[in-house]
């Protein structure tokens, strides 16, 4: 069982996930998720590999059709198709993470070892969360813990409640004697990155998470926190 670990008196504090916070935790991390899926289709717009069949289909229904207005409502639905599509990779993940583990919360993060869940109450009610864990990659297996699920609602950023969650896996990780954290994040998500890097987290690598990732350019990045020896 994890530790319950002191937070501030206000305006938030983090205490140890319960099994009441079970349906709040499932939906902020859902909802955290999904607000990445208009950054991503802007990313995707940007690359000249996704580009140029948009302009090819305007090109061919506009030789086809000799209509301006035919042409530009056949752009106007492929890139409402091109919406929809991205955004469905994106609830395509969040069901796949509440299939897995957040399906069975106090399983995963509370009894397996080394691991924890943790959220934010602010005014009464739970406004983010993280979770520590064992990492996916073996080669940390008994040298980092991974820091995973950060998410907080939108309206209650900015009033450091994500950087207190990362402290608390940072220290978790300490007391139990590993030397660092690791986590991945997309590249569009450019808050987390910023919130990590000023923490003192290291990008270590990038990486496709499939070939049309690949082909769009889309990266994951892989950070790594050193946590300093104590003297």
């Amino acid at each position: 069982v994890c530790p319950r670990l002191p937070g501030p008196m206000a305006p938030y504090r983090v205490r140890q996930y319960e099994d009441g916070d079970y349906e709040r935790v499932r939906a902020i991390f859902a909802q955290g998720i999904t607000e990445h899926a208009p950054a991503s289709y802007i990313h995707m717009l940007k690359r000249p590999q996704a580009q140029l069949p948009f302009l090819g289909l305007f090109l061919v229904v506009l030789a086809a059709s000799g209509s301006l207005l035919v042409s530009l409502v056949a752009l106007l639905l492929a890139l409402a198709g091109g919406w929809l599509y991205i955004r469905s990779l994106w609830a395509d993940y969040v069901q796949q993470s509440l299939r897995s583990d957040l399906l069975h919360i106090r399983r995963t993060y509370l009894e397996a070892a080394d691991s924890c869940l943790w959220v934010a109450e602010a005014e009464g009610a739970v406004v983010g969360m993280v979770g520590a864990i064992l990492p996916e990659n073996p080669s940390e297996r008994g040298r980092a813990l991974e820091l995973k699920r950060m998410s907080v609602r939108r309206e209650h950023r900015g009033r450091g409640i994500a950087r207190e969650l990362c402290r608390t896996v940072v220290r978790f990780a300490r007391e139990r004697g590993y030397g660092a954290v690791v986590l991945s994040t997309s590249m569009v998500q450019y808050s987390a990155q910023q919130l990590y890097e000023s923490m003192g987290f290291q990008r270590v690598s990038e990486r496709s998470p499939s070939r049309l990732a690949s082909f769009l350019q889309f990266s994951l990045f892989y950070y790594r926190y050193e946590i300093p020896a104590s003297h």
